[in-house]
């Protein structure tokens, strides 16, 4: 991927600072090719990107005209105000939108004809290069942009293409699983201190159980159940352990809030058309 490539934000929140940082982390992007709008009010955002390196703007024509490619990164609510904006000098260039509810007809409709949209739900921990990504091609997005697009949010984790009805689960797996998986660790962690576990010692041990977990699936290329059932001996305490989860409905639970997620992001996106 050519290091030179321009890329703006428009709008620069902590979703578009995971994003921004991890491109830089990642080798794909220099700070000083940055740049992003903000609202005036948004210092400690400003901030954040002034540390990478980025040229910082209170208005979103800059962004598009010093740059090749161009994310949507503000609220939904004021992301057709934004773009009728900056219509008149959206020619040939790319916009890649990260606003939720936004459908990609939508965003065509408010540029000019000539420009190309992706459409993608990443999630934080991007931040870390370590991010869960899907990309739904707009009608004009070439197979360059679709490369260009996976290779972005390949370099900060993982990402795959998906078609647009399947926008809301994933938003309500990988983009708020983040929150279902930190209220895990914290439980681990509550469980480790009742028994006797210095707290610091029991967070890093919950925090990298959850990150090791994840990657033996991924991996291993096995079912994690598989997986469970090597970790689990007969009468052993991981069994004890797995039959109060059984008795609490915990997965239930956890699919109940994936679905909970996906009903609350079908709503959001009736709302905003």
């Amino acid at each position: 991927m050519n290091k030179l490539l321009k890329i703006g934000f428009l709008g620069g929140g902590k979703m578009a600072q995971a994003m921004a940082k991890g491109f830089i982390s990642a080798g794909l992007i220099k700070g000083e090719n940055l740049t992003a709008s903000f609202h005036p009010a948004d210092i400690q955002s400003i901030d954040a990107f002034k540390t990478f390196g980025a040229k910082t703007f209170t208005e979103n024509k800059p962004v598009v005209e010093k740059s090749e490619v161009i994310f949507i990164s503000v609220k939904p609510s004021v992301v057709s105000t934004v773009l009728s904006e900056v219509k008149s000098i959206s020619s040939g260039k790319l916009f890649i939108s990260i606003a939720m509810g936004i459908t990609i007809k939508e965003i065509e409709n408010s540029l000019a004809t000539d420009a190309r949209v992706i459409r993608v739900m990443p999630n934080t921990p991007a931040l870390v290069t370590c991010g869960a990504s899907v990309y739904v091609r707009g009608s004009k997005a070439t197979d360059s942009d679709a490369q260009l697009t996976k290779s972005l949010f390949d370099a900060v984790g993982i990402c795959e293409e998906v078609t647009e009805n399947l926008i809301d689960p994933v938003t309500a797996l990988s983009s708020s699983g983040p929150a279902y998986v930190y209220v895990m660790i914290e439980a681990l962690a509550d469980g480790g201190v009742k028994m006797g576990l210095p707290r610091d010692l029991a967070y890093k041990l919950a925090s990298q159980t959850v990150l090791g977990s994840g990657k033996m699936v991924i991996e291993s290329g096995r079912h994690p159940g598989q997986l469970k059932d090597d970790v689990t001996s007969p009468a052993g305490c991981t069994a004890a352990g797995l039959a109060v989860l059984e008795e609490n409905r915990f997965r239930y639970a956890v699919i109940g809030a994936v679905e909970a997620a996906t009903k609350r992001c079908k709503e959001i996106s009736e709302k905003s058309k």
